[in-house]
């Protein structure tokens, strides 16, 4: 089914007078590189994030990224990281993998470490994903609420299926891989797919604009942020999501599908939300 305007509107609800930065998450964002821009990719995560409504969001990543991207960091807190990473990662509500992580036998390693000995919430993308095709039963030894959020030549990797054949019937390809794993997938794509195996939401909304470098590393943020508040669901997928491509329609229309860039749909993310908030009933 597509996704209905009413339910993202409650997830994304008004806050209470009283609230505080507790009530809305500690998202942990581990990745980065000298390699991949790590300083811009990161630092545009955290932004994200928090104009997405994380309480509190911790940058993980190596020490030389870190002493690059530490003077763009304002609201986020950073932690280099050295021989510390369950450390890093126990205290968090929420932890967000993969954006501009190198696949090597380090990061390997830290894969494993995480699936392992973190049980919350898990967001695995980009630079994760590709460790994880090659160590798919590292999914059936961790008790994390995992999220994958591939684009369709990720996903071939997952599944080792050609992506002409992946094509051919995306929706169920995506929902058996869902159920045998017992995980989240958010297929990213003009018609993103969200399921779980049992319910699934499609998100028609194309957006030109965000066929440009950095914008899966934006959903991401914005979905650790949602995941921070929110219960681990399809519903809760989904709404990121959506909020992710009207903020990125928003700054299309604002800078034209060629010349904007993935930063300009962070801009665009407190716009999106009060329109998503004066829909529906």
């Amino acid at each position: 089914m597509n996704i209905e305007i009413n339910e993202v509107k409650r997830i994304l609800k008004e806050r209470k007078d009283n609230c505080n930065k507790g009530d809305f998450g500690k998202i942990g964002l581990f990745g980065g590189s000298l390699n991949y821009s790590g300083a811009i990719r990161i630092a545009n995560l955290a932004c994200a994030s928090m104009r997405s409504g994380a309480g509190i969001v911790r940058i993980i990543t190596d020490k030389d990224t870190a002493k690059i991207i530490a003077q763009n960091i304002l609201e986020a807190t950073l932690w280099p990281l050295e021989d510390n990473l369950i450390e890093a990662i126990k205290d968090l509500d929420v932890l967000v993998i993969g954006m501009g992580l190198l696949e090597n036998i380090e990061n390997q390693k830290n894969l494993k470490i995480i699936l392992e000995n973190y049980h919350k919430k898990l967001v695995i993308d980009a630079g994760a994903l590709n460790i994880l095709a090659n160590n798919m039963n590292l999914l059936r030894e961790t008790d994390a609420q995992i999220v994958l959020t591939p684009h369709i030549k990720e996903f071939s990797r997952l599944t080792k299926i050609e992506i002409s054949e992946l094509l051919r019937s995306p929706i169920n390809y995506v929902k058996e891989f869902a159920k045998k794993y017992n995980i989240i997938i958010l297929l990213k794509g003009s018609k993103t797919i969200v399921t779980n195996g049992n319910e699934t939401i499609l998100i028609d909304f194309p957006v030109p604009g965000l066929a440009t470098a950095g914008s899966g590393d934006v959903l991401s943020g914005i979905l650790g942020a949602i995941l921070g508040y929110n219960d681990y669901n399809v519903k809760t997928i989904a709404t990121a999501a959506y909020l992710n491509a009207l903020s990125g329609k928003i700054a299309m229309g604002k800078y034209s599908d060629i010349a904007m860039i993935a930063s300009d749909t962070i801009s665009c993310i407190p716009r999106a939300i009060k329109e998503i908030r004066s829909k529906g009933d």
